[in-house]
């Protein structure tokens, strides 16, 4: 199918969206060819290529990619993205527990303890207890 008109419309195909998911899907299997899927899904968002910002989704790509690294035995990188995309400022709540999932895989590396406490900082600020 051809790239909706309107991508903001969620019941019309939208192929960054599924190509999106592919992502996450690789990135929770633990398959090293989530890397350069999540890579690549980050690019296109962050490209803009349709015109249309979309920070949202550029901060939950991030999260994939950082899972994806933790998988592959990147931890510093993995603490780094999973930074960027917790002090991003549009992280959702309903994202909170995939950003936990890889702040649990990070373990001791470096980056990890300013990482936690961005993330205890996030959800202080959230309206309901996540921690």
């Amino acid at each position: 199918m051809a790239a909706s008109e309107r991508p903001e419309h969620h019941f019309q195909y939208d192929p960054a969206k599924a190509e999106a998911y592919v992502a996450t899907t690789l990135a929770w299997l633990g398959d090293p060819a989530a890397v350069p899927m999540a890579r690549q899904v980050l690019g296109r968002i962050e490209a803009a290529g349709d015109g249309l910002p979309r920070p949202r989704r550029a901060a939950t790509a991030r999260l994939d990619l950082a899972l994806a690294l933790a998988a592959t035995g990147q931890p510093a990188e993995t603490a780094a993205i999973t930074l960027d995309a917790v002090t991003s400022g549009v992280l959702v709540p309903s994202s909170y527990w995939r950003a936990r999932e890889v702040i649990s895989a990070v373990g001791d590396a470096p980056g990890a303890g300013e990482l936690r406490e961005a993330y205890r900082e996030l959800c202080r600020a959230s309206p309901r207890e996540l921690i």
